[in-house]
């Protein structure tokens, strides 16, 4: 569904991204990890369009993304981004079907298609009677969710979505999520920090360091047969409770 060659990106003089080449199959999910600096939300700007490359090829379902294509191929993309982003001045019902009604949908059909992502997503549709500054955290990802899925796009982007989010309330929308992208059969993009989201969510991890993808593959690859010192490294930091506990 999605597949990137050699794709290098520069600013001035500077390479932010090197030779980054992967594949994301329709229907799976990889993840990006890596740490802050390394060029994660450029690549995903890149796969969206938004940046061109410098040298190399993406390419969407066979087609290579370029300026002529790029607007079409945006409609097939959904977007969520740490936070949500939602309009601060419109309630969580309008930021939903402001794209719908931008391509003519009629009123019958968005409030249908509204109140279906209201039922996957659990949320009650009086929720969405209010302004984001009146929703949780959680309800306010999950009415972006509800955005990004509304024209229902074949490949869904996420930067960071839970990273905003208490611990709780990040478990149980995960949990909800990779049932839920499983179930609609979406080709996902995800961007985080944390290797255990990465753990939960991928068929395939790329884990990146310094504008350079240094190891791809599934999380018991990774663990079982690191590339180099750095992926072992950053594993490592990412302590977990149990670890902690037992130097206690």
């Amino acid at each position: 569904m999605l597949n990137l060659r050699k794709v290098c990106k520069f600013y001035g003089a500077v390479g932010v991204l090197s030779d980054i080449s992967f594949d994301v199959p329709r229907g799976a999910t990889g993840v990006i990890i890596g740490p802050s600096g390394c060029g994660k939300t450029t690549l995903v700007r890149l796969i969206m369009g938004l940046i061109s490359a410098d040298q190399g090829e993406v390419m969407f379902d066979d087609e290579a993304v370029v300026e002529k294509n790029i607007s079409r191929i945006r409609r097939r993309i959904g977007y969520v981004v740490q936070g949500g982003a939602l309009f601060p001045h419109l309630t969580a019902w309008r930021n939903v079907g402001l794209m719908p009604k931008y391509f003519g949908w009629s009123s019958p059909e968005i409030i249908q298609r509204v109140e279906l992502l209201a039922d996957m997503m659990e949320l009650p549709l009086d929720t969405l009677h209010r302004y984001p500054g009146e929703l949780s955290g959680g309800q306010r990802q999950r009415v972006s969710l509800m955005r990004a899925l509304v024209l229902d796009p074949e490949v869904l982007i996420l930067d960071e979505p839970f990273g905003a989010l208490d611990p709780m309330v990040r478990f149980q929308l995960q949990e909800h999520l990779r049932a839920l992208f499983r179930k609609l059969k979406k080709t996902v993009v995800m961007v985080t920090h944390d290797i255990a989201e990465a753990a939960f969510f991928a068929d395939e991890i790329i884990l990146m360091r310094a504008g350079k993808v240094v190891q791809r593959g599934s999380i018991f690859e990774l663990l079982s047969n690191p590339k180099d010192d750095f992926v072992t490294a950053f594993i490592k930091a990412q302590r977990t409770l149990a670890e902690d506990s037992q130097e206690l």
